[in-house]
């Protein structure tokens, strides 16, 4: 198996492209890049591991190696009970972006999440995305339920 990085390089780039199409961020794939990167660590800290093996089976390479940066299967999976709370982990995650990325704005954050999710839909099956539904704490679960669409 022969390594083509050239290829990785653009498809990576087509799913950015294409993700700060779907976040209306055209001019701004640096920003929608920090907003999937921190949706994705923080959706991650959440789901088992199991899952979040099944997922990035489904992305491209790019999306897997954004997916698993700073990854610790070993840590402790962290309690998201509810939108909030996922809301606090998305932007733990942003780091100081957060406030220029997010603003102080929940319904923003939350419009960010649910435009992802939407996004995601459409590159990850529909089984996968049942299966991370079903593995999310019962609040968390019909938020984003909702958002997908399923």
């Amino acid at each position: 198996m022969s390594l083509n990085f050239n290829q990785y390089a653009s498809e990576g780039n087509a799913f950015i492209k294409k993700y700060a199409e779907a976040m209306s961020m055209e001019n701004e794939r640096d920003k929608a890049g920090r907003i999937l990167t921190s949706v994705l660590h923080a959706l991650r800290d959440i789901i088992s591991t199991e899952e979040s093996l099944q997922l990035i089976a489904q992305l491209p390479m790019f999306v897997k190696a954004v997916y698993v940066n700073g990854w610790s299967i070993k840590k402790k999976k962290v309690k998201a009970r509810n939108m909030v709370d996922f809301i606090d982990l998305v932007r733990k995650h942003d780091g100081p972006a957060a406030t220029n990325d997010f603003e102080y704005n929940d319904r923003l954050a939350e419009e960010h999440i649910r435009n992802t999710f939407k996004f995601l839909k459409k590159q990850v099956s529909k089984g996968e995305m049942e299966d991370i539904r079903d593995g999310l704490p019962k609040d968390l679960k019909n938020l984003i339920s909702t958002y997908i669409e399923i």
